[in-house]
């Protein structure tokens, strides 16, 4: 019996180590599988941010040409420390990139696009989240490749960094080009 009081931590510690370790291989924590991979993205209408702005729809996204579209916030820190990356991505050639502003002031947006730059063509505005209920935004950032054909490539939640770029977003977009 006094075996067992000496067995049983040893155990419940290769147990959690074991657990741990499995764990290892599991998907990263910021990989949120999206239902909406491979299929038309959903059918909502933007208005524009303000009188600065162009707002957009769906049918924008399907007019032949690769779109990414970027969630934001003004709230949002991870998005605050993207911006570099997303502006100069934006100015490579043939990248067009959609803002969605979700769950922000119009006017707290705009100061935020000002103080760190816009990389956008268009700006939608979703102040009552509606919009992004229907994309399955989680939170901000988070960055979708669109395809011409109006369909969903990728979803990268989370701060856009330049690995993520070189090795998920550039490689989508060429994936989506020649769908």
């Amino acid at each position: 019996m006094k075996r067992w009081v000496f067995v049983l931590p040893i155990a419940g510690f290769a147990v959690l180590a074991f657990f741990l370790f499995k764990s290892l291989w599991s998907p990263t924590p910021g990989f949120i599988p999206s239902a909406l991979i491979n299929k038309p993205a959903p059918q909502v209408v933007l208005p524009a941010l303000d009188a600065q702005a162009i707002g957009w729809s769906t049918h924008d996204l399907a007019r032949g040409k690769v779109v990414l579209v970027n969630v934001f916030s003004s709230t949002c820190v991870p998005c605050r420390l993207e911006a570099p990356v997303l502006n100069a991505l934006a100015k490579q050639p043939g990248i067009t990139v959609f803002g969605f502003v979700w769950k922000d002031k119009p006017a707290d947006a705009r100061a935020f696009l000002d103080e760190l730059g816009n990389p956008f063509t268009r700006i939608g505005y979703d102040g009552d989240g509606r919009a992004g209920m229907e994309w399955g935004v989680y939170g901000w950032p988070e960055t979708y490749v669109v395809d011409g054909k109006g369909v969903i490539r990728l979803k990268v939640v989370g701060e856009l960094t330049q690995d993520i770029i070189q090795n998920q977003i550039m490689p989508a977009i060429k994936a989506a080009e020649a769908s």
